[in-house]
C-alpha cells in the first residue's frame, strides 16, 4: 500500500541535511513505533527473514522529497514550507484505515547535528493500487519508473560493495535477485525460487543519472551508497509479487528511502 504524505514545516525557508534520507527513515520509525511498539520493533530488529538465512527485509520505502529547493554545500535550502513524500508498505490492505491513523496529525523532524525542522504531517492521502484490475497470480507486465535512487551491487574479491549502472547487464540481475529474495522472505523458498520474473531497463533519451547518499552522515557508522535515476525498468511477473517489488522498493537500501517505484501510465 501507498501513501501520499503532505507535511508542513514550521518556517516558510527550511533547511535540511543534503542527506536526508537517514533522518526521514528515522523519524518514520518513530511515528510507527509511537503507534505500535511491537511493529516498530519488528522492522527495525527482526524484518522479514528468510529460512535459514541472516538476511532480512523492512519491506518499506519511501520517495525522494518533492519541493522546490536549491543547495548549499551538504545542505538542502526548501523554498516552500510544502513537502510531499510518498510512503509504501507491504502490508494487507486491511491494515490502510491503521497506517493512515498513525501519522495523520503526527510531527517529524529532519535533523542532523548542523540543522533541525519540524514538520506537521498536514495530510495522509491513500494512492490507488494501479495493479488491483488483475488477479493475485495473473502474468503482467508493466513498466516502472523511480521516485528514488535505485541502488544495485555485488561484492567484490575484497568484500566490498560494488555498485552498478543500468547499463550494466549485472545491473537488473542483482535486482531480480534480491526481489526472488523478499518472496522468499513473505512466502517460502520454493515459491521464490519457482517465482518467474523478469526485468528489463528501459533506455530513455537522458543519460542516466547517479547521486551518492550518505547514510548516517558524519558519524562513525557513516554508509556511501549509490543510486540511479533517469531510466525505466520493464518487469513481468504474477501481480502478488510485482505488487511486492512496489510495496517494499526495488533494489537494496529500501527502508533507507531507495529505489520506490511508481507505474508509468
Amino acid at each position: 500500500m501507498r501513501f501520499r504524505l503532505v507535511i508542513i514545516a514550521a518556517f516558510k525557508e527550511s533547511v535540511i541535511p543534503i542527506n536526508y534520507q537517514y533522518p526521514l527513515s528515522a523519524a518514520i520509525y518513530k511515528i510507527i513505533e509511537r503507534a505500535d511498539s511491537m511493529y516498530a520493533q519488528f522492522l527495525h530488529n527482526t524484518g522479514y527473514r528468510q529460512s535459514g538465512s541472516l538476511k532480512s527485509f523492512k519491506l518499506f520505502t519511501f520517495s525522494d522529497i518533492k519541493v522546490p529547493f536549491s543547495i548549499n554545500g551538504d545542505r538542502l535550502c526548501l523554498h516552500s514550507p510544502k513537502v510531499e513524500v510518498q510512503v509504501c508498505f507491504h502490508l494487507p490492505q486491511a491494515a490502510e484505515n491503521f497506517i493512515r491513523g498513525i501519522f495523520i496529525k503526527q510531527q517529524l523532524d529532519i535533523a542532523d547535528k548542523k540543522s533541525k525542522v519540524r514538520f506537521e504531517i498536514q495530510s495522509v492521502e491513500s494512492l490507488q493500487d494501479p495493479l488491483q484490475v488483475y488477479k493475485p497470480k495473473e502474468l503482467i507486465s508493466i513498466i516502472l519508473k523511480p521516485l528514488s535512487p535505485v541502488v544495485a551491487g555485488l561484492p567484490d574479491e575484497k568484500g566490498n560493495y560494488v555498485f552498478l549502472e543500468p547499463g550494466d547487464t549485472r545491473f537488473t540481475e542483482s535486482l531480480v535477485y534480491n526481489w526472488r529474495s523478499k518472496i522468499s522472505a513473505c512466502y517460502d523458498a520454493v515459491t521464490g525460487d519457482g517465482a518467474l520474473l523478469m526485468m528489463e531497463v528501459v533506455a530513455i533519451k537522458e543519460p542516466f543519472k547517479s547521486r551518492l547518499i550518505w547514510i548516517k552522515a558524519d558519524t562513525p557508522a557513516m554508509t556511501k551508497i549509490r543510486g540511479w535515476l533517469n531510466f525505466e525498468l520493464k518487469v513481468t511477473a504474477e501481480r502478488r509479487f510485482v505488487e511486492l517489488l512496489m510495496n517494499s522498493g526495488v533494489g537494496v537500501y529500501n527502508s533507507m528511502g531507495c529505489g520506490c517505484m511508481e507505474v508509468v501510465p
